[in-house]
């Protein structure tokens, strides 16, 4: 269903509500009318859950640098600020496109396709991003999922008690962001991670995102004993980034394939770190599923 604005889904068990502008999942219900999504308080971050393509993350300066030509790109890129096509809704799935325009070629000077899948099964949101290539050129590409997910979520557990469970153990350091220009620090940092458990706490998030760019698991679990539980699956991405404005009701879990330009970069595009190079004419598909294990 959809109304011009929101396509909505549902299978019985969880409802999808989808922000035609940016692809953006908007909401997140199960059956009892329980949001696992963000609350959105402007005091905090209005976002929900952008779709982060051409890039992942900020450029040196807000500039691309392409076969000698030089672009402005904001942060995160374009796609979470477009208006996407709804060209397929039924009532547990809906289809939604973004293509290149001359909007688009006036930041990124390249033919694609962008795809977002939204389809419920069960109490299972799956989501599907294809990136297709068009044009006769190859294609350099990044792209991130960033779903801001309900802190503390819904269920009665107190914040404090929320643990992200990764699938394996994750003993490496993690990178974080200069906070002055946005870019990828060259140190590293220990893991706050021991074994395959996270606790989480808003002083993590102090100095921004901690982020995985090299990541053992493919999927996690989000929550607390005693309340609701998200099972979050990314087989696609190998890096991963958690992040929120301390205080804040939400918990960012972004899965992505590329990142921010790390400090002192001044390369082309396709020597960024993450970047994708798409041949003419092939697609590439990056999948996250999000299970709602449902504490009563």
């Amino acid at each position: 269903m959809t109304d011009g604005t929101f396509a909505t889904i549902t299978s019985g068990d969880l409802t999808a509500r989808i922000n035609l502008f940016g692809a953006e999942l908007w909401s997140l219900t199960d059956r009892r009318g329980r949001e696992f999504m963000t609350d959105a308080d402007p005091a905090f971050w209005t976002g929900h859950a952008p779709v982060l393509f051409p890039i992942v993350g900020a450029l040196r300066e807000d500039r691309m640098r392409v076969n000698g030509q030089e672009f402005t790109l904001t942060k995160h890129g374009f796609a979470r600020r477009s208006l996407f096509a709804l060209e397929g809704s039924r009532t547990d799935s809906a289809r939604l496109i973004l293509r290149d325009s001359p909007e688009t070629h006036a930041v990124f000077p390249f033919a694609f396709g962008l795809e977002l899948a939204f389809v419920l099964e069960g109490a299972t949101l799956r989501i599907e991003a294809t990136v297709r290539n068009p044009g006769s050129t190859a294609l350099p590409f990044s792209f991130g999922f960033h779903p801001a997910f309900a802190w503390p979520l819904p269920g009665g557990a107190p914040k404090a008690d929320h643990v992200i469970a990764f699938a394996e153990a994750e003993p490496q350091d993690v990178r974080r962001i200069d906070p002055g220009s946005g870019l990828l620090l060259a140190e590293t940092f220990p893991t706050p991670v021991s074994g395959h458990h996270l606790t989480l706490d808003a002083a993590l998030f102090e100095a921004d995102a901690v982020i995985w760019d090299r990541l053992n698991s493919t999927a996690l679990t989000y929550g607390a004993p005693g309340g609701a539980q998200l099972l979050v699956e990314f087989p696609d991405t190998p890096m991963l980034g958690l992040w929120q404005k301390p205080g804040a009701a939400y918990l960012c879990i972004e899965p992505w394939q590329g990142i921010a330009d790390p400090v002192g970069f001044s390369g082309d595009l396709a020597a960024k770190p993450g970047i994708l190079s798409l041949a003419p004419g092939a697609e590439h598909m990056m999948r996250m599923n999000v299970t709602v294990l449902s504490a009563d």
